[in-house]
């Protein structure tokens, strides 16, 4: 899996960057190779916004995109709540990649059962 780490008013040094990589591992070992990870880590200049650290990440797979986005006071913390939420969406999107592909074996199974009307 590519990871791309972005940083919108924020500095991404190589440690945080490195962490991005490490928190994601685990969503990287559930997904295809050729899946594309975007991070985007900002801060909310707002004052009147009481949690302005944000860490969004949008996965591209093949035919679909997953979207997570937390915040917190902390950036590391953001990026883990994130990491979190898009682990629970892979997990879920495979779960119904294979109850399709098993409901089709089982309905082609049972098109290959029946006999041919005479």
């Amino acid at each position: 899996m590519r990871i791309e780490v972005k940083g919108r008013n924020v500095p991404v040094p190589e440690e945080l960057h490195e962490q991005v990589v490490r928190r994601f591992r685990k969503v990287g070992r559930q997904v295809s190779d050729l899946a594309e990870l975007e991070v985007e880590l900002r801060e909310e200049r707002n004052p009147s916004i009481d949690r302005p650290m944000v860490a969004d990440a949008t996965l591209h797979l093949k035919g679909v995109t997953l979207r997570a986005s937390d915040a917190s006071h902390d950036l590391r913390h953001a990026i883990h709540l994130c990491e979190e939420e898009l682990s629970r969406q892979v997990k879920r999107h495979r779960e119904k990649r294979r109850g399709r592909r098993a409901s089709r074996a089982r309905a082609e199974a049972g098109r290959a059962g029946e006999q041919p009307a005479l």
